[in-house]
């Protein structure tokens, strides 16, 4: 392996990591998946289906934008709320004084911007407000847009189990508002904003050494903003 690839991996071990565990995951998802949809069809005496009809049905795309677009949902609120909401003591928060956007001296955009800043950061007007809130309507549109997928994919899934049992399919419109698609959407919701509640109020009092999600071992607990 040569020097430059090595490097490669090095200053990308992060990203490349969790991209290879995504991609495990979502094989073991399709295997697993299979084999449980198989199931139900062996228990409703109808033929079964080969790995790569799965994959291609809308049982196994709702499954996966149900779990994507609530993952985004909670990247959206939390760039947003962090804004202008703090958590004292906590690392996931930033110092109590600087609630709100922020000075442009203390952001270095505009004329503050240096030499290395993004060409939209110097700029000003309608460049500069959506390049300073890129990220954040990134991931909402994301979530939005894996939310639509969900519902479609969901409301298809859902009216041929319906057809299976010989019951009348749903409207695009009428599955938005059933039982089944908000079950599917809350308990992915419920789940992720424990999980940032958790991670923002543990990180005040218990630390990961080298993290930089965790504040250094001996900070006070009272230390609010502060990284390891």
């Amino acid at each position: 392996m040569s020097g430059s690839v090595r490097r490669f991996l090095r200053d990308n071990g992060l990203g490349l990591t969790f991209l290879t565990l995504f991609a495990l995951a979502v094989i073991g998802q399709a295997f697993a998946g299979h084999a449980d949809f198989n199931n139900q069809l062996a228990a409703e005496d109808l033929q079964e289906i080969t790995l790569g009809e799965y994959m291609t049905s809308s049982d196994f795309a709702v499954d996966l934008m149900e779990n994507w677009q609530s993952e985004y949902l909670q990247f959206f609120l939390f760039l947003f709320l962090t804004v202008w909401l703090v958590q004292r003591g906590s690392p996931e928060s930033k110092s109590l004084d600087k609630v709100g956007v922020e000075s442009d001296e203390e952001q270095r955009v505009g004329p503050h911007a240096g030499p290395e800043s993004p060409r939209w950061a110097a700029a000003g007007g309608l460049r500069l407000k959506l390049y300073a809130s890129s990220l954040g309507y990134v991931m909402g549109a994301i979530f939005v847009l894996s939310w639509l997928a969900q519902s479609i994919t969901g409301v298809a899934a859902y009216n041929e189990e319906q057809l299976r049992q010989l019951q009348a399919p749903l409207t695009w419109g009428q599955y938005v508002l059933a039982a089944d698609f908000w079950n599917r959407t809350l308990q992915n919701w419920q789940s992720e904003f424990l999980a940032i509640a958790s991670m923002a109020i543990l990180s005040i009092y218990l630390r990961q050494r080298g993290s930089p999600e965790s504040k250094p071992v001996g900070s006070a607990h009272t230390s609010t903003g502060v990284e390891g």
